[in-house]
């Protein structure tokens, strides 16, 4: 008789898979099927991402941000 169980697991750094479970017997055969998880959206860089939200372009560079935040810190004293 064959047993079949369901692991998800993530593909470790060197393209490797590695199971473990208790249903397992040590030193017994098993055959493996991997079946990929569908890709998900590719991910963009975060300036793109905040360029897309209304008012996501308030500041053009990290010169602004930080004159933007230090009238905010002054305001605060």
């Amino acid at each position: 008789m064959q047993t079949a169980i369901q692991i998800r697991t993530t593909v470790l750094p060197g393209h490797r898979i590695e199971v473990a479970a208790p249903e397992l017997p040590e030193g017994r055969t098993a055959t493996v099927f991997v079946v990929l998880d569908e890709a998900g959206p590719a991910k963009r860089p975060l300036s793109e991402v905040l360029g897309d939200y209304k008012g996501g372009e308030v500041f053009r560079s990290a010169e602004e941000v930080d004159a933007y935040l230090k009238a905010e810190r002054d305001a605060w004293e």
